[in-house]
């Protein structure tokens, strides 16, 4: 089974409030390094902790940082980004880019990237952050870059297990943090979440539904979409 305990984990998004819970959580359980990567990496005090600048949505970030971590077993793809507003049509070309660039083409680039440095370790990891939105697509843009991601990971967890890289995927609804400052449903704690998230990967899942919110939208994909989205009903002449 995958461990933490000696791993050297990798966060992207470390500032946040889920990927500070990452970078803790690891060394609870024994990590023997957390490389706590962001655009602007913030200051640590355990000196277990590496701070690593990275942007994802960019080629020669991403570069530098593998060559500054060649002793990766464990990725975690947190990092993400959401819009003011839900819908698709309405955001300008610039926020449906950022939105697709951070939340599919990043965490997929950085995970194409350390694939060579993963692959040759023993017991190594991807976790990839998705949402319960990803099965329901009422937040636009937001939604179909979760459910491109989605299936990125399902594609590298097939091409990435005769190495022995373990792939998972989470989807969690609102996560009590900062992004999701403006919801007013109920929100997980992100220190349960990322126990429940670490938990899984050490026990050897693939996927974790970190919630009732995405096991009930799991459990709906089967169902008519008129069903899933009732507005639909009545709209057809």
């Amino acid at each position: 089974m995958p461990s933490l305990d000696g791993a050297v984990v990798l966060v992207t998004g470390a500032n946040g409030g889920i990927g500070t819970h990452f970078v803790h959580e690891a060394l609870a359980r024994g990590a023997a390094k957390v490389y706590a990567t962001a655009r602007k990496p913030r200051t640590w005090t355990d000196e277990r902790i590496v701070p690593l600048t990275l942007d994802v949505t960019d080629a020669a970030s991403i570069r530098s940082a593998v060559e500054a971590a060649p002793d990766v077993t464990v990725l975690i793809n947190n990092a993400g980004a959401s819009v003011s507003s839900p819908g698709i049509l309405t955001h300008t070309d610039e926020e449906i880019r950022r939105n697709v660039e951070t939340n599919f083409l990043g965490p997929l680039f950085v995970a194409r990237a350390f694939a060579p440095v993963l692959s040759a370790k023993d017991e190594a990891m991807i976790i990839d952050i998705h949402s319960a939105l990803s099965w329901y697509a009422v937040a636009g843009i937001y939604s179909a870059t979760k459910a491109a991601l989605w299936s990125a990971t399902n594609s590298l967890r097939l091409e990435l297990a005769p190495a022995g890289v373990h792939v998972v995927g989470v989807h969690v609804a609102y996560v009590d943090t900062a992004m999701a400052a403006h919801a007013t449903d109920p929100k997980l704690d992100p220190a349960v979440l990322v126990r429940t998230v670490l938990d899984a990967a050490e026990a050897g899942a693939y996927e974790v539904l970190a919630d009732e919110t995405s096991a009930q939208l799991k459990a709906g994909l089967s169902a008519p979409l008129e069903a899933v989205y009732p507005q639909l009903v009545g709209t057809r002449s």
